[in-house]
């Protein structure tokens, strides 16, 4: 499996507008996308986390290059400031160990 963790931190009133706007459709179809095992969402110290699994990393760059998320991504420097992080792992990970590894190891995009 194929754990990703992203965190997205909105910038004032209008980069939460335009989280809404960029995120939520990609949100919708993470959840749909083929080969997802799990997919969750919460907020955490002012950023909007996600936490997906996959049955492999191949299905996750397949959502990845999807036209809906690309869209978000491009959208990313109008909403604010993010990370992510991706690791393999045997198991479907709790949100605090897969917060952990965020924490430790994310990068900014």
């Amino acid at each position: 499996m194929y754990v990703s963790v992203t965190g997205l931190k909105p910038k004032g009133f209008i980069g939460w507008i335009k989280f809404w706007l960029f995120t939520m459709p990609a949100s919708s179809a993470a959840q749909k996308a083929d080969g997802v095992l799990h997919c969750d969402f919460k907020t955490r110290n002012g950023y909007r986390q996600t936490l997906t699994v996959w049955e492999t990393k191949k299905h996750m760059m397949a959502y990845r290059a999807s036209p809906v998320h690309s869209r978000a991504m491009k959208g990313i420097s109008q909403i604010g400031s993010g990370k992510v992080f991706g690791y393999e792992t045997d198991s479907i990970p709790s949100w605090d160990d897969a917060l952990v590894e965020f924490d430790n190891k994310a990068r900014v995009v």
